[in-house]
């Protein structure tokens, strides 16, 4: 999610949303190895634990993903973490909820000094997540599907010895597929409704949303969780969205053929990962609200941050044990 100048700003010919996808892609891997999957086109950087701070505000759902990634896997003593403030202006993330509104490692007050320590003059998006290195104040990447990846492949040497295995190697062709459609369809699929800038481009990302839900819905029946009966890495990515759903997306982004309350196979599916430890914790209702309400002005002019729903219905039963 970038530091947001407008939505307007997403805008493609025609109304529809395209999101900026060029992230820096540099990699964190065991001896600065060349890895197996996913972009090189950047440096690679060693794994070291006590040498990156990752840069994830709570409002952010693809900065979620690291945060529920990084506590399943054990990792909070290797790699520590700074939680940008919900709200930012065009400039960039800042840490206005820390103590002197700096990050209290790096000491920055905006997650742009990183970016611009290391590129000065950075012309893209100040996105979350982001990892610095934390002696030298650089950024490291923002990539973010690759951040994730990383930190099971490459960091397993430092996992807690019960981690779960986040990608089954058996079962990797099948995720990368479930988790392209995810992201096309769900994750972004949400921001393609909410920036539609004509009623034509609003209709066709309603329709390709809900068709997704509704495949979700569907898979979802007879397993417990999106590959089978344990928690992978497509869990964590589709979550971050569901968990935002109700309390933004219905209203906010008007996605409001349902509730996901309304949805009752992936309402139950969503609480029975939220009561899972290390995901309902990282989950900040009123930093979420804030974010999307004041920050996208363009479509909440009024700032107002609705004060539902109850976030007390996701410690509900689930009965999906």
């Amino acid at each position: 999610m970038a530091s947001t100048p407008s939505p307007s700003s997403y805008i493609a010919t025609g109304g529809a949303f395209e999101r900026d996808a060029s992230y820096v892609s540099d990699r964190i891997t065991k001896d600065a190895r060349r890895p197996e999957h996913g972009p090189v086109d950047g440096d690679l950087w060693p794994v070291e634990p006590g040498r990156y701070r990752l840069i994830a505000a709570a409002a952010c759902p693809w900065a979620n993903r690291t945060l529920i990634v990084r506590k399943l896997l054990g990792l909070e003593d290797v790699i520590s973490v700074g939680m940008p403030g919900p709200v930012h202006d065009s400039r960039s993330w800042s840490f206005h909820l820390d103590p002197d509104g700096r990050d209290p490692v790096l000491g920055i007050e905006r997650l742009q000094d990183a970016y611009f320590r290391r590129f000065p003059g950075y012309p893209r998006g100040i996105t979350v997540p982001a990892v610095v290195e934390e002696s030298t104040g650089l950024l490291v990447t923002n990539d973010f599907p690759w951040i994730t990846h990383d930190l099971f492949h490459e960091w397993q040497e430092f996992h807690r010895p019960d981690a779960p295995d986040l990608w089954p190697a058996e079962l990797r062709a099948e995720m990368d597929e479930v988790m392209e459609r995810i992201y096309t369809e769900v994750n972004n699929g949400v921001y393609r409704c909410g920036f539609a800038g004509t009623q034509e481009a609003y209709d066709a990302a309603y329709d390709r949303l809900f068709t997704a839900l509704d495949w979700l819905e569907e898979r979802l029946t007879d397993r417990r969780y999106l590959m089978g009966e344990r928690i992978t890495e497509a869990d964590v990515r589709l979550f971050t969205t569901l968990a935002r759903f109700d309390a933004v997306y219905h209203g906010h982004f008007k996605c409001n053929r349902q509730k996901l309350t309304e949805m009752p196979v992936l309402w139950a599916y969503a609480r029975d990962l939220f009561q899972t430890p290390g995901f309902g914790e990282t989950i900040d209702f009123d930093q979420i609200k804030a974010h999307y309400y004041v920050v996208h002005s363009d479509i909440n002019p009024s700032g107002i941050v609705p004060k539902g729903p109850d976030p007390e219905a996701w410690l509900t039963q689930h009965g999906r044990g």
